[in-house]
């Protein structure tokens, strides 16, 4: 019997290419192209404020140029605390052009969570905003390897009144900092700053959770994330007549793939407004004509319930993924903003998507679990299910297994942690750490999750991260932290707590203890207590009897 994984059943499904050409050219490369073939064309669209190709690439040339009188070349670390604003894309361009790779980081993180995560990479210049530089980022930067910061706003670059997204924005100087905007228009553009750069160089340290407990860098090449841009232009049929409206963060991999990479690569104008806010992103689609976005499901559900959602006016092309979607989700978003909502998966190590809704098909819903369909699989992925316990072992079609991936998108390892990395891979697949099932058509369904991990709007916790915090509390006797359901979230955080005796700490002191050291999105929502933790005979928790 022929194996139905390899035999490619979801090849049926029109405007699905069986493979694309492997990429001849980088991002970078992409977007030196526009700058010459089309100069004045719109690159990024902030706000009021319009950069054309040629002036993101001349100012890509002096942030490389500053790099270059910082020692900065290739292989070295570019640390990037940013939000959706045009500077990320000035810096990642010139990182790109001295061969360095970008490390993107959350503006959430406290400065325990930066502190690791610099020092991990051996970031040795870090570039951010201000307001995250005087509070968190400024307790961290001098435990680390960082030997220059480079501040900057969100302020700058505006061409007109202050949008009131911004209002709340206040300019802050650091004597011990360098101002983005003073060095690069004092600086003139060396053309011998930019060096060659190939496809198997490394473009970005993005940072996911694992099963150490601890965050580990996932090392993204070049012609991963070129391949994926492709991808997603064949995918979502994209021209230069389309524009993408920045929805997802620029340091999470989809932001920096289905956003950055996909407009460089099709030449078309990027959306940008600092961060996601439901009025400001209505506005922004409607002004500048937006046709395409991948976010995820909880800002499509914030724009649902927002007063300015009508039908109509908005987007032509909308993805999701990260997250699990409700189907009535999808029908309610477009009932009322007329724009069906396409489900897509990936994870960071895949840089963004192996599995995709074709544009202009709906999911169908897997009749036994509920689950809307991820989609099938991309152009060149090569996906399979396996047995969770032998991944030597394929399942059938319509039986639940871990899912594994191979393709030009998967990704090189984990920064400096080869055992980690040897144990992502079992005979060349990646195991996604996901149980899924596909069906005789070949669309593919996500059921349940072989990790632990807490997937909550898009971002994964990991329980031991959260736990490890918790034990901090003096109160603390043990914790255990798992994922529950959440309507919007998709999953929220959940702490289980045995105090110490005599102890008097109360859900609200914990919860206050894990905001002062985790970001947001780590935080516990729900505390319970508990005289003893249930455990396994062997002492592990039971973390499914937890999340009831």
């Amino acid at each position: 019997m022929s194996n139905p994984y390899l035999s490619r059943p979801w090849l049926r499904h029109y405007h699905v290419p069986h493979t694309l050409p492997l990429p001849r050219a980088t991002l970078l490369d992409a977007m030196e192209r526009h700058a010459v073939a089309t100069s004045e064309a719109v690159a990024i669209q902030y706000f009021d404020r319009s950069f054309s190709y040629a002036e993101l690439e001349q100012l890509a040339s002096r942030f490389a140029t500053l790099l270059a009188r910082r020692g900065v070349g290739p292989g070295d670390r570019i640390a990037l605390s940013l939000q959706n604003n045009p500077q990320f894309a000035i810096a990642q361009y010139g990182a790109w052009k001295r061969g360095a790779a970008i490390l993107p980081l959350s503006p959430m993180y406290k400065s325990e969570e930066l502190e690791y995560q610099l020092n991990d990479a051996g970031a040795t210049v870090w570039v951010g905003l201000e307001s995250l530089y005087a509070d968190e980022v400024r307790k961290a930067l001098p435990q680390t390897l960082v030997q220059h910061a480079i501040t900057t706003s969100e302020l700058d670059f505006l061409a007109g009144p202050v949008p009131g997204a911004l209002k709340a924005s206040q300019r802050q100087r650091f004597p011990e900092t360098t101002d983005l905007m003073d060095e690069l228009y004092s600086l003139e553009p060396d053309a011998g700053s930019r060096v060659p750069l190939s496809g198997d160089q490394m473009a970005h340290i993005v940072y996911t959770s694992g099963t150490t407990g601890k965050p580990k860098g996932s090392i993204g090449l070049h012609r991963h994330i070129a391949f994926n841009a492709n991808v997603f232009r064949t995918w979502m049929e994209l021209t230069p007549e389309d524009s993408v409206l920045g929805m997802a963060p620029l340091f999470h991999i989809t932001g920096l793939v289905a956003h950055l990479g996909v407009a460089a690569l099709t030449g078309m104008p990027l959306v940008l407004f600092h961060r996601f806010q439901p009025g400001e992103v209505f506005r922004a689609a409607r002004r500048y004509h937006a046709t395409f976005s991948v976010a995820s499901i909880t800002a499509y559900i914030a724009l649902l319930n927002d007063p300015a959602a009508e039908r109509g006016g908005f987007l032509k092309k909308c993805f999701t993924g990260g997250a699990a979607v409700a189907p009535s989700i999808t029908e309610q978003f477009e009932a009322k903003c007329g724009c069906y909502i396409h489900n897509t998966y990936g994870l960071t190590e895949v840089n963004s998507p192996s599995h995709s809704v074709p544009y202009g098909l709906r999911a169908p819903v897997h009749r036994e679990s509920g689950a809307l369909a991820i989609g099938v699989p991309i152009p060149n992925c090569e996906a399979q299910i396996v047995d969770v316990a032998d991944p030597s072992r394929v399942v059938e079609p319509g039986e639940a297994g871990e899912l594994v991936l191979k393709g030009p998108f998967v990704f090189e390892g984990y920064w400096n942690k080869p055992e980690a990395t040897a144990a992502a891979f079992h005979d060349g697949w990646f195991l996604t750490g996901d149980v899924a099932i596909m069906d005789r058509e070949g669309w593919f369904y996500i059921v349940d999750r072989k990790k632990d991990m807490i997937n909550a709007s898009g971002y994964k916790v990991w329980p031991r991260e959260v736990e490890d915090v918790l034990y901090r509390h003096p109160s603390v006797r043990e914790a255990a932290v798992v994922g529950i359901a959440d309507p919007y979230r998709g999953e929220s955080v959940k702490a289980v707590i045995a105090l110490r005796p005599d102890a008097t700490a109360t859900a609200e002191d914990l919860v206050a203890f894990c905001r002062e050291r985790l970001a947001t999105y780590k935080v516990p929502r729900v505390v319970d207590f508990v005289e003893e933790i249930p455990k396994t005979a062997t002492g592990k928790f039971l973390r499914r009897q937890l999340r009831g």
